[in-house]
C-alpha cells in the first residue's frame, strides 16, 4: 500500500500528492479514533472501577506477551488482505485515499505485521475513557497513516524500484527495532504499574 500512494502514481492520476497524503492521514486516524472509543466503551463496561494500576499492568502483560509471541517466531493472527488497488481507478481521491487511511488506523482492517497493534487496543480498553481511547487511537492511527510520507522521493520508475529494493533490505532490521522499543514499552509500563 505505501508504494500505492506515491508522487509518481498520484501525479499520473492528476492528483496532487501532499493532498491525497493529508486526507489519507486523516482518514488514519478517523479509524484510529473509531476503534479506540469503541474499546474504551467496552473498558468501561467490562473493567468498571479496576483500579488504574491493574489497568496498566494489563497493557504491560499484553505487550510483553505479544513480543514473546513474535520472538518465538509466530506470526502475529489477523488478516492477510491488503487494500483493494482497484479503488484507485474506480473512485475518487477522497474516497481511496481516506478509505485506505480508515482500513490503516483500525490495525486490523489490513495485514496485522506487529503483536503492538493489539496492545494499542488493549490500552484504549484500559483506558476505560472515551476520550483516552479517541486519543490513543488517533495518534495510532495517525502515526500508521503517515507511513505513506515515506514514499514522498518515488518520482520516477527508477525511484520507485529503488524504493521495493530498499523495503526488502529494512524488512528485518526496522522489525528488531520495532521489537526493541516494544520491549522499552513493556518495561516503562511495568515500571509504571509496580510505581502506581
Amino acid at each position: 500500500m505505501l508504494a500505492s500512494i506515491t508522487p509518481l502514481g498520484e501525479r499520473a492520476r492528476g492528483h496532487r500528492w501532499f493532498l491525497t497524503s493529508v486526507i489519507h492521514i486523516f482518514g488514519a486516524a478517523v479509524g484510529g479514533a473509531a476503534i479506540g472509543i469503541a474499546t474504551s466503551l467496552l473498558g468501561v463496561i467490562i473493567l468498571g472501577s479496576m483500579p488504574l494500576p491493574a489497568r496498566i499492568g494489563l497493557v504491560a502483560a499484553a505487550l510483553t506477551a505479544g513480543l514473546g509471541w513474535e520472538l518465538v517466531g509466530r506470526s502475529v493472527p489477523g488478516p492477510r488482505r491488503q487494500v483493494d488497488e482497484r479503488w484507485m481507478v474506480r473512485y475518487r481521491r477522497w474516497v481511496y485515499a481516506s478509505g485506505y487511511g480508515v482500513q490503516l488506523g483500525m490495525g486490523v482492517s489490513t495485514i496485522v505485521v506487529t503483536s503492538s497493534v493489539y496492545a494499542i487496543w488493549l490500552a484504549s480498553f484500559a483506558s476505560a475513557d472515551p476520550v483516552a481511547g479517541a486519543l490513543i487511537g488517533v495518534g495510532a492511527g495517525a502515526m500508521r497513516g503517515a507511513s505513506v510520507l515515506g514514499a514522498a522521493r518515488i518520482v520516477s520508475p527508477a525511484r520507485l524500484m529503488a524504493f521495493h529494493k530498499l523495503m526488502a533490505v529494512a524488512d528485518q532490521p526496522t522489525r528488531r527495532v520495532a521489537l526493541a522499543a516494544q520491549l522499552g514499552l513493556a518495561a516503562v509500563t511495568i515500571l509504571i504499574a509496580v510505581s502506581a
